[in-house]
């Protein structure tokens, strides 16, 4: 649905996006990550029509932005940042407007708007100033201006930010049922929104592609992806013994302490792996009593983090 493929974007010798290149498949939901800088917007606005590029080509629902914008921009829905409203319209008044913007038929008009409030929950307000509403109105205000026209394709950009956590809630449950029709490319700092809605993740920084798979595709790659954390009684010798011919083991950490006679142990797995079951046994057998396992995997957080981190240190 989207290709993005070698697009570099430069701003007399900023480069904002440097030799940027993927694709969206159609029914996805995709996260777009990167640090403040790293280009999202930009390639946002890009893929939507609202900049040139200087080099690179963007093909959306099958026509290219930049040869045939007209048919490429119909396919898509663009949730700004901040969302274009106009504060003097009311609601209906402005989503009439919008659908005149894009061309839907006068006879459609009204039942595809009435519909389009129900989904993203703003009927009761249908009659009121929009300079009135609160931003978590606004904010579906915009959102049901995107899908006027039912675009198959939705990008949106912090479509939560400066939103109460009720409000973010609401909004992701919106953007999961909307991903049943449409093909959904979404920018956010928030990390446990991506995690809740996305597919997959596109991690960007200084305008270069990073990462591109699902998460947990990205973490199996990753060092330290999944560890294991225990605490039992037992020498750190003791543990050793019991642990350190045990499959699956990749590397054994073990430090004891004298004050509580009790060892923290870190077992990084080997991919595939999932060794608690022998690990348990071994300890029972070396009657080290386990007080606490827990089995940590990569967040996104993570993974953004030392992705975005290692990048940078890759430049200096």
């Amino acid at each position: 649905m989207i290709e993005v493929k070698n697009l570099v974007k430069d701003y007399y010798g900023n480069v904002a996006v440097d030799g940027l290149s993927f694709t969206v498949e159609e029914g996805e939901i995709v996260g777009f990550l990167g640090p403040n800088g790293a280009g999202k917007s930009t390639t946002m606005n890009i893929i939507t029509g609202y900049l040139s590029a200087t080099e690179g080509q963007v093909i959306v629902n099958g026509y290219d932005v930049f040869e045939d914008p007209e048919k490429a921009k119909k396919s898509i829905g663009y949730l700004p940042e901040q969302p274009p409203l106009y504060p003097d319209m009311k609601v209906r008044e402005y989503l009439m407007f919008v659908a005149d913007l894009k061309k839907v038929k006068k006879r459609e008009r009204a039942s595809m708007i009435k519909s389009i409030m129900e989904l993203t929950k703003i009927t009761d307000v249908s009659e009121k100033l929009i300079k009135f509403l609160s931003k978590g109105y606004k904010q579906r205000v915009g959102l049901a201006a995107a899908i006027v026209g039912y675009p198959e394709i939705l990008i949106l950009d912090e479509p939560t930010v400066g939103l109460d956590p009720k409000q973010i809630i609401e909004i992701r449950e919106l953007i999961k049922s909307l991903s049943k029709k449409h093909t959904i490319l979404l920018s956010s700092h928030i990390m446990q929104e991506i995690d809740a809605v996305c597919d997959k993740i596109i991690i960007i920084n200084k305008g270069k592609l990073i990462a591109y798979d699902t998460p947990a595709n990205i973490a199996r790659v990753m060092e330290n992806s999944r560890e294991l954390h225990i605490t039992v009684c037992g020498s750190e010798m003791t543990v050793r013994r019991a642990l350190d011919y045990v499959d699956g083991i990749k590397k054994l950490d073990v430090r004891y302490s004298d004050a509580t006679g009790m060892s923290d142990i870190t077992i990084k797995m080997n991919e595939g792996c999932d060794v608690r079951k022998n690990v348990s046994e071994k300890l029972m057998d070396a009657k080290c009593p386990i007080i606490e396992m827990k089995l940590h995997e990569v967040s996104i957080e993570e993974i953004f983090l030392k992705l975005t981190n290692s990048n940078n240190k890759e430049d200096k």
